[in-house]
């Protein structure tokens, strides 16, 4: 429970309306799209960054957390408030407050959403490309906050790629300008990049200057249907070594196949694997690119091989890709697709490899594993498929999740390439990292002294993964259905 006096001075700052503590409310921001629930004890809807900067003043006075919160499209619980506090919804605060295409940069506030942003730089033939999986949704501020991107990271790269700079209200309730509004800066330490990726742990995102560039005049796209998931995986191997550089290259396993055929009907070769494949660029670049493209499928073992620049179908394939992780959920009517291991990078070489793996530690705890991904740039997604009212699956699905991650970093590969760390990945993140842990504590203590930002988040979360289940399932201590604040919920609890 907050403090009268806390609550009082709070809808001071930012009005009765946008200040709640009922608890249907409150029970809307207790979790994200992954695995974990736990109840803010206010939720708050600031419209400047002045009435950020005094609640965050405010929270320092009184030592009560303070979570951040875009969209609430991340999956890994970097949005769950699993201390209390308050949820600090960012959406209201979304406009476009400058676009200067003559200069390559926007400005805006970080609850504008991807598509939105996108659709008005359309209007000028320019684009802002990282294009996450969650592009209708999600928003810029949450994607700086952890340094989202999608497909197209192959080719453009992710977020941190496009800040130019940033306004930040730091953990003690500063206001911080970082970078600049120019394509080069080296002036100073480089605090706008260091920012991307932490997750809301060391301050708020008030307003972000990106860098954009000139849409592709034209792309293409390629399915290429595969017998042997290794020989997908080589397949991307064999493209980039060419060299070809796609704008994207997406894996999908049988298990994503059915599964996508069983939602849209869209009518996808049933095989081990498919790669769905784009490449853009100048109109006659496209179309010797997308014919390589084939040549090189065709030579690595694709038994078919498709590609288009047909707008209908190309929309369809991207529906099918986009309508996947819902999608999973359908593959088995009384089982679905849960948020454990996810989100990995390997080395591009090491795709075959690494998914084979995935598959055999999934038939040796009797699961099922869905391996997707980027796979140009090596970014693997999984979903573990299971029964999610049986605790024994979860179990299962804990120890293959451990052992995926330790397949991952045994071939030099990293524990998140865009989803970022949160809560479900944490374990991981802090085995590979672990001569940074101390390093990345230090900064956090020393930026935010009451550890009010975010806490208990990537480096700082030491209890295990299943815990805080937003799923009425008992493990150990068991999450309570009946207990919507979700206090203590979970096997390492």
């Amino acid at each position: 429970m907050l403090d009268k006096g806390f609550l009082d001075k709070l809808k001071g700052i930012v009005g009765d309306e946008n200040c709640r503590t009922d608890t249907a409310e409150r029970y809307c921001y207790a979790f994200d799209g992954g695995i974990h629930r736990a109840m803010p004890d206010a939720v708050v809807r600031p419209q400047t960054t002045q009435q950020i900067s005094d609640m965050v003043k405010l929270a320092n006075e009184y030592k009560v957390p303070i979570i951040p919160r875009g969209a609430g499209t991340a999956l890994c619980g970097h949005s769950v408030a699993i201390s209390g506090g308050v949820s600090v919804d960012l959406q209201g605060m979304n406009k476009i407050k400058e676009i200067h295409v003559e200069d390559l940069y926007v400005v805006v506030e970080p609850g504008v959403i991807y598509d939105q942003l996108n659709a008005a730089l359309a209007e000028k033939k320019f684009f802002f490309p990282p294009d996450p999986g969650s592009a209708e949704a999600c928003t810029i501020g949450g994607m700086a906050a952890c340094n989202a991107s999608g497909m197209r990271a192959i080719k453009y790269g992710a977020t941190r790629e496009y800040v130019l700079g940033l306004e930040v209200v730091m953990p003690t309730g500063e206001i911080v300008e970082m970078g600049s509004r120019t394509i080069k800066d080296s002036s100073g330490y480089q605090f706008a990049k260091f920012m991307l990726g932490s997750e809301g742990t060391l301050g708020i995102i008030t307003e972000i200057t990106l860098r954009v560039i000139p849409k592709p005049k034209k792309n293409a796209v390629a399915v290429a249907a595969f017998n042997k998931l290794e020989e997908a995986g080589q397949g991307v191997s064999n493209i980039i070594g060419y060299p070809v550089l796609p704008s994207g290259i997406e894996l999908m396993d049988d298990v994503c196949i059915k599964a996508v055929n069983q939602a849209t009907n869209l009518g996808l070769p049933e095989v081990e694997a498919l790669l769905l494949i784009e490449v853009d660029g100048h109109p006659e670049a496209v179309k010797e690119d997308i014919e390589k493209v084939a040549e090189i499928c065709k030579s690595s073992g694709a038994t078919s091989v498709e590609y288009t620049d047909d707008e209908k179908r190309k929309v369809e394939l991207r529906k099918g890709r986009k309508s996947m992780i819902p999608a999973l959920s359908r593959y088995k009517p009384e089982w679905a697709a849960v948020i454990l291991a996810d989100d990995m990078a390997v080395p591009i070489s090491k795709i075959p490899q690494t998914v084979k793996a995935f598959h055999e530690i999934a038939d040796k705890h009797g699961i099922i594993v869905a391996t997707y991904g980027h796979a140009a740039d090596g970014n693997l997604h999984t979903k573990v498929l299971m029964d999610p009212l049986d605790p024994e699956h979860w179990k299962h699905g804990e120890q293959a999740t451990a052992e995926i991650f330790e397949a991952v970093h045994n071939v030099g590969g990293t524990t998140t390439g865009e989803h970022g760390t949160g809560i479900t990945k944490a374990p991981y993140m802090r085995a590979e990292r672990k001569s940074l842990i101390e390093f990345m504590k230090k900064i956090k203590r020393t930026l935010d002294p009451n550890n009010i930002m975010n806490p208990n988040k990537m480096m700082d979360w030491e209890e295990g993964i299943i815990t805080h289940l937003r799923y009425p399932v008992n493990i150990g201590g068991g999450t309570d259905p009946k207990n919507p604040e979700g206090k203590k919920s979970g096997g390492s609890d």
